[in-house]
């Protein structure tokens, strides 16, 4: 007979507790610091002093930098995978396309510092974990669109000249970020009417796709 797991003490859970709130607080202060003063300026000790710790206490949680770095990439780029796995099963590719358009948009606009990281600061090598995940759509965002087009190409849903799937990814994911990023760092320009930026990409993904599908879209 095996014995019963031994259940963990309040006081251990409490401190299990702290340790990931602490850790969650370092990820966040780095964060905003690689976004604001760039990456290779931050050092642990700036990072440190944001949350009002000691560089030492950092170090019971990261190595170093490139270990901090390495994490937040990690968790920044699955909370945006997940975010395009929410939208559910859609069988058809192309309305599948569309809805993720849709919630990379808002991802970006409800997650603004994790945005500029992810995408507006200049990227950092991914580490071991986050190697894992490439190519798996459910882990990978680029990779479930880019399976995705590949999908309503296959069904022969585009025009032949848009047989790459990369490519067509690539241009769809650059007619996004181009409306999400001028947003973010132009939005307060009162040179320009800046419309919503949800509504421009619904708009964006249309201009998209009457340009690249054989049949108009409904």
């Amino acid at each position: 007979m095996t014995s019963a797991t031994t259940p963990q003490s309040p006081s251990s859970a409490r401190r299990e507790r702290q340790k990931a709130e602490t850790r969650q607080r370092i990820l966040d202060a780095a964060r905003e610091l690689f976004v604001t003063d760039g990456v290779e300026a931050t050092t642990m000790r700036a990072i440190a002093s944001r949350i009002e710790y000691t560089p030492t206490a950092i170090y019971h949680h990261f190595k170093d930098k490139d270990a901090l770095l390495e994490e937040l990439c990690l968790v920044d780029f699955l909370a945006l995978a997940a975010a395009m796995q929410r939208i559910g099963r859609i069988e058809d590719p192309v309305e599948r396309v569309r809805r993720m358009g849709m919630a990379y948009v808002d991802f970006a606009i409800d997650n603004q510092s994790q945005y500029r990281f992810m995408f507006m600061t200049v990227r950092h090598q991914p580490g071991e974990e986050a190697r894992k995940t490439k190519g798996n759509p459910e882990q990978d965002a680029y990779a479930f669109l880019v399976t995705s087009l590949a999908e309503g190409i296959a069904q022969n849903r585009f025009r032949p000249e848009y047989s790459d799937s990369e490519e067509l990814a690539q241009i769809y994911w650059g007619g996004l970020h181009g409306i999400i990023s001028l947003w973010m760092t132009h939005c307060a320009d009162e040179w320009i009417q800046w419309r919503e930026p949800r509504e421009t990409v619904r708009s964006m993904i249309d201009v998209l796709f009457r340009g690249s599908l054989r049949a108009p879209i409904s």
